[in-house]
């Protein structure tokens, strides 16, 4: 158990890199259009994506530009769908949603996503049943590591900031969660489901048992 008294009552729950993966990884998704211009694009691709991540812009024109940008003759819808919207779900990570759930304990999505990508997500993924809530940033309008981003969800839950734990994969957001008051931990699928167990139960929730 960390210093802090107060019991965690919910845990948060990042995706990309904690939920779900790209199978095949990104650039090599891109290349198959790009060719060995793929890591290029995709740089300037993930740019322009980050002004959409507070649903302020909207991503989808500006893949359409950038392909043009390229020479590249594919429909940006397609495109779109074919490199951002072909993940793949980690089993065991919804085991331990699941197991933290039986525990009596609110279980959400935290995550910076435009707002097409968490549609899918939430929808054609499962996420919608599987977590109580969701802290998408498009919707939100804050994105991590912005303090706001943890304020807006924390002013939601009514909850105080160390009765909630955090899990993502970027030391970054992990740094900026404490920084508010959160517990908070870094952890990424290429570590395994062991790691995660053991940096829960450090902060007392042990997957699997029930009640808080």
């Amino acid at each position: 158990m960390t210093s802090s008294s107060a019991p965690v009552r919910h845990v948060l729950f990042d995706a990309d890199g904690v939920m779900q993966t790209r199978p095949g990884g990104w650039v090599p998704a891109v290349a198959a259009y790009a060719g060995d211009r793929a890591a290029e694009l995709l740089e300037i691709l993930n740019r322009d994506e980050l002004a959409s991540l507070d649903g302020v812009a909207d991503f989808l024109p500006e893949v359409g530009s950038r392909l043009a940008e390229f020479g590249i003759d594919a429909d940006p819808a397609a495109f779109y769908a074919d490199i951002w919207l072909t993940i793949e779900v980690a089993p065991q990570s919804v085991g331990v949603v699941e197991a933290v759930r039986r525990t009596g304990r609110g279980v959400h999505l935290a995550t910076n996503q435009a707002r097409s990508r968490a549609a899918y997500m939430l929808h054609e993924l499962g996420y919608a049943d599987l977590f109580d809530d969701h802290f998408v940033s498009a919707w939100l309008g804050a994105s991590k590591p912005s303090p706001e981003f943890f304020h807006r969800a924390m002013a939601r839950l009514g909850a105080q900031p160390q009765e909630v734990l955090f899990i993502d994969d970027l030391l970054d957001n992990v740094v900026a969660a404490r920084e508010v008051g959160l517990r908070a931990e870094c952890w990424h699928l290429d570590e395994g489901h062991d790691a995660l167990l053991t940096r829960l139960a450090a902060h007392g929730v042990r997957a699997g048992e029930s009640g808080a």
